[in-house]
């Protein structure tokens, strides 16, 4: 069996910053209004100098006809390759502290290898915490606080967050696993699923985007860039409630989803946007919409990229 110190390299081998924080943001899995995306787009954008340490084999992990690279073509020859990478990065927040992003596309193989890879590097480069970021669909409606499902690998690591279930089954995923092996070896890992409406999981949703940095950057102690999301949050709302507002159909969903989350929240207690305790929607409703989300993502890959969706019933 290879090692998986042979599916990364070590691009710079100066000193990583003391103690830091990693940051997990990978494509392929379930990133309901795209939630993910925008999030990593914001950290990579925000104009701090970003550092490549460290770089995983995409050769080994990823399988291009599942997932095809743009080549370019002009007039009679290829003209450029746009490969996936898989990397680490030093990224500075907006308080000069230092933290460490791993992004690019969820291995398609090796999943042990590739956790056992991430714990070597988490040990080699003394990462204190890591925190992974998804986006789920959820039978929620848009004009209720944005829920929020938190997991780690202590029971500290998720204090002052209630849970919304016991038990779950669902699809798996290499960043799941990699939190689960993370804390056999004894590191401190956890993560944040954002909850989206699922009437909106097709569509960019930059409110969740934005509600992923807060909580991320909370349990970094990072100072993480959101005006961005903001600002595209606040066209979003518009948007969003001018489509509601042209189709009775998609109003009745909304409404009706609003007195659900109210008769929960009324019998439970609001969370001011932490999430519920109560079983709105079941954990065999989640594993069913994120099941659909996934088989959703592969007819579009059939179909090609249709680009954003606009809001519509289930």
């Amino acid at each position: 069996m290879q090692e998986p110190a042979e599916l990364y390299e070590i691009v710079d081998d100066a000193p990583a910053p003391e103690a830091p924080v990693l940051i997990v943001a990978l494509d392929g899995f379930v990133d309901a209004g795209n939630a993910g995306r925008l999030a990593l787009e914001a950290l990579e954008t925000s104009g701090s100098a970003s550092r490549t340490v460290a770089r995983f084999d995409v050769d080994q992990l990823v399988d291009y006809r599942s997932r095809r690279p743009p080549l370019r073509f002009e007039t009679d020859r290829w003209a450029a390759y746009h490969g996936p990478e898989l990397d680490i990065v030093a990224l500075t927040d907006t308080g000069e502290t230092q933290y460490l992003l791993l992004s690019g596309p969820e291995p398609d193989s090796q999943w042990e290898r590739f956790a056992a890879a991430v714990e070597q590097l988490v040990r080699r480069l003394g990462v204190r915490l890591v925190i992974n970021l998804t986006a789920i669909p959820m039978a929620v409606p848009h004009t209720r606080p944005i829920g929020v499902t938190v997991h780690g690998t202590r029971p500290e690591l998720t204090e002052g967050h209630e849970a919304w279930f016991a038990t779950a089954e669902v699809p798996g995923s290499a960043v799941a696993l990699m939190e689960f092996r993370l804390g056999e070896a004894g590191h401190d890992a956890m993560g944040f699923a954002v909850h989206v409406p699922h009437y909106l999981a097709r569509s960019e949703y930059p409110q969740a985007a934005r509600v992923l940095l807060d909580h991320v950057g909370l349990a970094a102690g990072l100072y993480l860039p959101t005006e961005s999301l903001s600002a595209a949050a606040e066209r979003a709302e518009a948007e969003i409630a001018e489509q509601v507002a042209a189709s009775e159909e998609v109003a009745q969903v909304v409404q009706a989803l609003e007195r659900q989350y109210d008769t929960v929240s009324s019998g439970r207690g609001e969370r001011g946007g932490m999430g519920l305790s109560g079983e709105l929607p079941s954990a065999d409703e989640l594993a069913a919409e994120v099941e659909k989300f996934l088989a959703d993502q592969d007819d579009e890959k059939g179909d090609g990229d249709a680009g954003p969706g606009p809001v519509v019933p289930d």
